[in-house]
């Protein structure tokens, strides 16, 4: 994934289904990929759980690929590999698609302007919130107590930004990760919030930004 970011650039977002390594059980379904893409400004934008209907074009162009390419397998890895090389170029350059008002990819295509960068960002967050380091247990201290988010953060910086009285806003980068609960000692999912009425049901903010030129180094 590094060549292809290097090669082609950074998107906006990336769909995915909900499971590894796309998403885990952590809080805010987290993974250490969808925490590379957030440091690099990619939305890991996930379906509904048993919804592959939300990603219909990507599941039919599994469905051609297999009919066309391996439906049956070739003989041998080179020549499945060939027919790989060879369905990619017909689907890419030279097959219309109805979608593409009968044009093809090839003639729509450009390189994001979104330049993979030398050096990983890390995330900065906005004046007036609190910011706080995830140890390797998981766990945050939060006045005087400890708190536990998941060890899929461990050694990341989250920011917590108050929304009620004994409630507050969990953010990793852009991405709301849950409710954090003073009362109650526990971090609720951003949907349970919503349901207990912490949250509105509109399009949450999403104060932050990530730096390019800062932390640690991008591996080649």
């Amino acid at each position: 994934m590094h060549t292809h970011f290097r090669e082609y650039g950074l998107p906006e977002a990336i769909r995915t289904d909900n499971g590894a390594p796309f998403a885990s059980k952590a809080v805010g379904g987290l993974s250490r990929l969808a925490i590379w893409w957030l440091k690099l400004g990619i939305v890991p934008e996930r379906i509904e759980p048993g919804r592959p209907q939300q990603n219909g074009r990507h599941e039919r162009m599994h469905l051609t690929l297999k009919q066309e390419t391996a439906n049956p397998p070739r003989g041998t890895m080179r020549s499945q590999q060939r027919r790989f090389d060879e369905f990619r170029a017909e689907y890419n350059e030279q097959r219309p698609h109805e979608a593409l008002d009968q044009r093809t990819p090839a003639e729509l295509y450009r390189v994001s302007p979104r330049v993979y960068p030398a050096r990983l960002p890390e995330p900065e967050y906005v004046d007036g919130m609190e910011v706080r380091f995830v140890r390797h247990s998981g766990e945050i201290k939060w006045q005087g107590r400890r708190m536990y988010l998941g060890e899929v953060l461990a050694g990341e910086n989250v920011a917590l930004e108050p929304i009620s009285d004994g409630h507050w806003l969990v953010y990793f980068c852009k991405m709301p990760l849950g409710v954090l609960d003073d009362r109650r000692r526990r971090v609720w999912s951003v949907e349970a919030a919503k349901r207990k009425g912490w949250l509105s049901a509109d399009a949450l903010p999403s104060p932050f930004r990530c730096t390019p030129g800062t932390g640690q180094s991008v591996e080649v």
